[in-house]
């Protein structure tokens, strides 16, 4: 029997377009001989739907589309298709009103619905807000509903399906039980032969590490092949790095698809073993003999961030449906970074910086700004905004008469600034992206209406320590091809708003600052706890106040893409109007 994974890009709420991949993918493993695909976790609506699934017409027109797949699908493939089933029983027993499922669609028809054991509730997941858990094992058998098996083989293959973190509770993996039920254990004493697990698992940096060191443990553990079929893409916030893998009854690898992009990759399951064994897919046809994939090349902490940062770009600029973004390019290192990524993900020509010098405007970061554009092969525009800082100190002059001049008149450049690229988005329809980084936007060192402005942040989970890191690699990715400037490597990071400024004016050096905040956002350690490992508690308790009071200004921030496990968005609860105490965060 061979089994594919269609890894799979779906758009939130695109029922249609998500049905229509579904549809070709099935099509290209009917042509290869496929005797089951598998699809993503929600794949039919998207990962995640989020309060979509309130919508009682969505969940209707998701049946619907459900259905008419189920008749346009080659009738010679069986097809696991995540999507959502109505819990008929809600009403009686006070639980949520749907399952999170996945639907066995084969020969026209809709066989059988499985439906997810455990629940997430922690980071950026809220599935108990939408779904009710189910307490029953899923799997069904070879031969069942009129799918292929061998005649010969007794009993029966008995595959267990599984949804995303059905598969993260092993006890043994983890040192702990999160839920009280460990969904795999529980298949295996249900005779299962195989598991398959349909996920929509979001990125961060190592995640796919710890996925399949957890998913070797696990086969090895039941001596069970397990075949993982992971979500790709960007949606808001999330980025899904793909990945898909399988593993057979030893532990060893035989398939993975690629990272960061849409694939299609099979294995043949042994019927009489019971195990996985590679197979090809190739020119349209299945290998005549099993082809052990070569192990992937794990991509450098850089490489992987970049990866997933265009792909968040790329894919939020077109699902969002722009063509086109806008920056401002001020000849320092976070714009220059985010503008290689926009280029990248979309193209040079759809990338628009505008260069908007002050008098405190250094003249190497106007040729450093030059430079990068003629080096992405972006378009430039250039509106300097003296005039403008002398209209607004006008119009001011009276009412600040009796105040001297402070971060104020600094933060009215940055504003002035925001004014003009967001006149540009609106004029032209352009996706204003922002500049800001981690670093900054931990600690408040960015400006509201200003320098947050824009549809997207791209950065704002990188570091400022890191996205050194990523242009230093992509300076050494073609040998021979400067991106970065030198300058902007080498130059102390400025925001040029008054004479002479650079960042250490205001805040720690970066590598002392960076590690603190990982200490405090990431490791969740306490005031004590970072003195103890060398730092002045003066600078900590400092760097914890401005982490705490920056939190209204990250409330307004555009969304950011996610790229670590502890980022400032859908997973970031913190109060506002709050007297935090010096304790861990």
């Amino acid at each position: 029997m061979k089994i594919a994974i269609a890894q799979l890009n779906p758009t939130i709420g695109d029922l249609q377009g998500n049905s229509q991949q579904i549809l070709q993918a099935a099509t290209q493993a009917a042509a290869q001989g496929i005797d089951l695909m598998l699809t993503p976790e929600l794949s039919l609506c998207g990962y995640p739907p989020r309060d979509l699934l309130l919508r009682p017409s969505f969940i209707e027109a998701m049946s619907a589309q459900l259905q008419q797949l189920a008749q346009e699908l080659p009738p010679a493939v069986a097809v696991l298709v995540g999507t959502v089933e109505t819990h008929t029983l809600a009403h009686t027993t006070g639980g949520k009103s749907l399952y999170n499922s996945i639907a066995l669609l084969f020969n026209g028809k809709i066989h059988q619905y499985f439906h997810k054991r455990l629940l997430p509730t922690y980071d950026v997941f809220d599935e108990n807000r939408y779904f009710e858990p189910s307490y029953v094992s899923n799997y069904f058998n070879l031969g069942e509903f009129g799918i292929p098996a061998n005649p010969e083989v007794s009993p029966p293959i008995r595959i267990g399906v599984t949804i995303c973190e059905d598969l993260w509770n092993d006890e043994e993996f983890w040192g702990k039980r999160q839920y009280p039920s460990n969904p795999i254990a529980n298949l295996v004493e249900e005779g299962a032969d195989i598991i398959i697990n349909l996920s929509a698992s979001p990125y961060s940096v190592g995640k796919q590490q710890l996925r399949e060191a957890m998913l070797n443990h696990v086969a090895v553990r039941y001596h069970k092949p397990i075949i993982y079929a992971n979500q790709v893409g960007g949606n808001d916030d999330l980025i899904f790095d793909g990945y898909s893998v399988a593993f057979n009854g030893v532990g060893e690898r035989v398939a993975l698809a690629a990272g960061f992009q849409a694939d299609l990759v099979a294995v043949e399951l042994d019927e009489k073993s019971r195990d996985l064994r590679p197979i090809n897919l190739n020119s349209g046809a299945i290998a005549s003999q099993p082809v052990t994939p070569p192990p992937a090349k794990p991509l450098s902490q850089a490489e992987e961030i970049w990866s997933a940062l265009v792909l968040g770009v790329r894919d939020y600029t077109r699902k969002c449906g722009f063509s086109k973004v806008v920056i401002g390019l001020s000849g320092g290192i976070d714009s220059s970074l985010v503008a290689a990524i926009a280029s990248e993900a979309i193209g040079p020509e759809n990338v628009l910086g505008v260069l908007m010098s002050s008098p405190h405007t250094s003249q190497q970061s106007v040729i450093d700004a030059l430079e990068l554009a003629e080096n992405l092969g972006m378009k430039t525009y250039s509106l300097p905004i003296e005039e403008l800082m002398e209209g607004y100190d006008k119009t001011l002059e009276d009412l600040f008469a009796d105040s001297p001049r402070d971060v104020t008149e600094e933060n009215l450049q940055a504003r002035i600034r925001g004014n003009l690229l967001m006149a540009i988005s609106n004029k032209f329809g352009y996706l204003l992206i922002s500049t800001g980084n981690k670093s900054e936007m931990a600690v408040g060192y960015c400006t509201l209406y200003g320098d947050m402005n824009g549809g997207l942040a791209a950065i704002s989970d990188v570091p400022k320590t890191q996205v050194f890191a990523i242009c230093q690699w992509l300076n050494s990715r073609e040998p021979g091809k400067i991106m970065i400037p030198k300058s902007v490597l080498s130059k102390p990071p400025s925001a040029e708003l008054k004479p002479g400024q650079i960042d250490q004016d205001s805040l720690p050096p970066y590598d002392i600052l960076d590690d603190i905040l990982d200490r405090l956002i990431h490791n969740h350690e306490s005031i004590p706890q970072i003195v103890a490992a060398g730092y002045e508690p003066a600078l900590v308790q400092r760097v914890v106040k401005l982490l705490n009071g920056a939190e209204f200004k990250r409330r307004q921030a555009p969304p950011g893409l996610k790229v670590t496990d502890r980022a400032f968005g859908t997973g970031w609860r913190m109060p506002i109007a709050a007297k935090v105490p010096q304790l861990p965060l």
